[in-house]
């Protein structure tokens, strides 16, 4: 014994490959399966005919392993063995062994129920069968990383894995084909040492723990730390086989599918939740998500916080279907990278708090859609082009305010109309950024929520404006020169957002009156404070105005928050990202108060975004928006 050591995707999308999207070809399940029998293909190959010489037949039990035919008895040597000899964060060892907190400890007991079955040899495997209590792992030894021979390709033919103490899935060592040194958004994972393929037909389930760091011993430097339920340590790629039907479900209590470089997916159907992130690829600055193929739908952040897809380094979407989405209370997004996020063709639906802006050197047209309130879970959002077809139509399973979307069909030039819920949407400004994903928000810079004291009243000052804000007097039948906002009872709008004009404490108001056309131009990919268009809802037209002002010092300071109409305060959100957005969003109700005010502002030198909406609100709609910077 070696110590050292739920749920569907939510993006409600059976409607949305009505999307308009026929390009996602594949099909879409429904379900969370329990691992099928081998395929067909498979079958048929070994009925009266020995496995080939290139493609080893490695069957999972309960009881451990058979490979081509013939059990594995625990302690013997060879291409695949048996033990259970699994790495595992041990229980009450103290805190120099780890960072490891009590509910991620396992006993040694727990540990040794499970059955470890470790591909040791290159070569071709081709694995089903079930391990219910157990770890399927790749480990070629010592030196494997530097030799390009050390490949290992798991076809994955109705295997199911579930375990409970570390990842179900672990790859140690094989080759590595990347540079942990580069910092490029393209690298060629074709020679990684791991390959996943998804046999056609089949299903396949991984349901897995994590191991959170180990230390060396007498150090704080890293032994173990294996954070997915299917994990390597090298270079991986995933794909499927020649029609591309194989599906993989990954499930995990901490993050999902996992690659401590880079990793590829080609193809297949792969679904994933996980309480934190659902895809992490882990190297600072240098890792690479690339999606070539398939489809992929992705639920992270089921747990306290996560997003869909992060990369430590670039993600890359050449091509696929990719549905992600993130926790809906933290600062987290379906989309989210440290380099760069190149959307180069295939189709995406990204949901989440914050999703991180992509990159304007896209091959591809994509839509950043920030709204100025929450989106409920089951919304349904629909994107139409001017004959009003559907290009997108899918039903949010849980709230989000960030929505970035990608495909083929996306045009410049085109006026596309943006329904929630039957309701036609506009939009104020061009800002990027998302919001928190709940009502109430967070007032912590990295979304700590306030709980508000029980009947708060909206702060003082809310209903008398302050001292030299533009509002015009009540009636004013034209604007003053340089206002964005149109007269009460205008019923005309404008095509664009109106210029942004100055108001008082030196913040520049970021957006003017809504417009309901979405049209993508040069350089033009984001809408923000997006609300229910009054003229289409029936609703009452609100705007807001606030005394912002940032010190010399660097302070943020925020007050007299005004709405032009009856607004009461718990309806009234207020919202602050970094532009682009990145790394910041901190929101909170006015009826909060003004300490919730001001723990949402941010400190950091850099550029920000206040937006104020209304939300949960159905006789008021609208929002307004201010640009900020603080200085370095």
């Amino acid at each position: 014994m070696r110590t050292i050591g739920k749920h569907s995707l939510c993006l409600g999308l059976a409607a949305a490959l009505a999307l308009g999207l026929a390009a996602c070809g594949q099909p879409q399940q429904t379900s969370s399966p329990a691992a099928s029998s081998p395929s067909a293909s498979s079958q048929a190959a070994g009925e009266g005919a020995a496995p080939a010489a290139a493609e080893r037949q490695l069957t999972l039990s309960p009881e451990g392993a058979a490979l081509d035919g013939q059990p594995l008895a625990e302690g013997e040597t060879g291409a695949v063995t048996v033990s259970h000899d699994i790495v595992y964060y041990q229980a009450d060892q103290g805190p120099g062994y780890g960072e490891g907190a009590a509910e991620e400890e396992h006993t040694a007991e727990e540990a040794a129920a499970h059955t470890v079955v470790t591909i040791r040899e290159p070569g071709t495997y081709r694995v089903s069968g079930q391990l219910p209590q157990g770890q399927l792992a790749v480990d070629l030894g010592q030196g494997a990383a530097e030799d390009p021979e050390a490949v290992v390709t798991v076809i994955l033919d109705g295997a199911e894995v579930t375990c409970t103490v570390a990842p179900a899935f672990l790859a140690y060592n094989v080759y590595e084909c990347g540079d942990r040194e580069g910092d490029s958004p393209t690298v060629d994972t074709s020679g990684a040492g791991i390959r996943v393929v998804l046999a056609d037909g089949s299903q396949n389930r991984f349901t897995g723990s994590h191991v959170a760091r180990i230390y060396q011993e007498g150090t704080t430097e890293k032994l173990h730390k294996y954070d997915g339920a299917f994990y390597s340590k090298m270079s991986m790629v995933i794909e499927g086989e020649q029609a591309g039907t194989g599906s993989l479900w990954i499930e995990g209590d901490n993050e999902g599918l996992d690659s401590e470089l880079h990793l590829t997916i080609n193809g297949g159907e792969i679904s994933i939740s996980a309480q934190d992130d659902g895809i992490n690829t882990n190297e600072d600055g240098v890792s690479v998500t690339t999606v070539n193929g398939g489809t992929l739908r992705v639920e992270g952040g089921l747990g306290a916080e996560g997003d869909g897809i992060d990369s430590n380094g670039h993600l890359v979407i050449n091509g696929g279907s990719v549905y992600a989405s993130s926790n809906q209370r933290s600062p987290d997004g379906g989309l989210d990278a440290d380099g760069q996020i190149l959307l180069n063709g295939g189709t995406v639906v990204a949901l989440g708090v914050r999703n991180d802006a992509a990159s304007s050197s896209s091959a591809q047209q994509y839509l950043e859609l920030s709204f100025a309130s929450t989106l409920p879970a089951g919304s349904q959002v629909v994107l139409a082009n001017p004959a009003g077809e559907a290009l997108f139509d899918f039903t949010t399973g849980r709230a989000a305010q960030s929505v970035t979307l990608s495909s083929p069909q996306l045009e410049q030039g085109v006026d596309y109309t943006l329904t929630v819920d039957g309701v036609v949407q506009a939009y104020t400004g061009h800002q990027a950024g998302g919001f928190p994903g709940r009502p109430g928000g967070f007032g912590g810079p990295r979304g700590e929520r306030p709980q508000p004291p029980e009947g708060m009243e909206p702060p003082k000052g809310m209903t008398e404006p302050p001292e030299g804000m533009a509002e015009p007097p009540e009636g004013m039948p034209e604007p003053p020169e340089g206002m964005a906002e149109p007269p009460e009872g205008m019923t005309e709008r404008p095509d664009r957002p109106a210029p942004p004009q100055q108001p008082t404490g030196g913040a520049q108001e970021a957006a003017g009156g809504p417009s309901t056309r979405f049209t993508l131009e040069e350089g033009v990919h984001t809408f923000s404070g997006i609300t229910g268009s009054a003229q289409e809802s029936g609703r009452t037209a609100v705007t807001f105005t606030a005394q912002l002002a940032v010190g010399a010092d660097g302070s943020v300071t925020l007050s007299n928050v005004q709405a032009d109409q009856p607004v009461d305060a718990s309806h009234i959100q207020l919202t602050v990202t970094d532009q682009p957005s990145e790394d910041y969003a901190a929101s909170c109700l006015l009826s909060e108060g003004e300490e919730a005010l001001a723990a949402i502002l941010p400190t950091q030198p850099g550029d920000y975004q206040l937006t104020i909406g209304v939300f949960g609100e159905e006789a008021y709609t609208g929002s307004s928006q201010f640009a900020f910077t603080i200085p370095g």
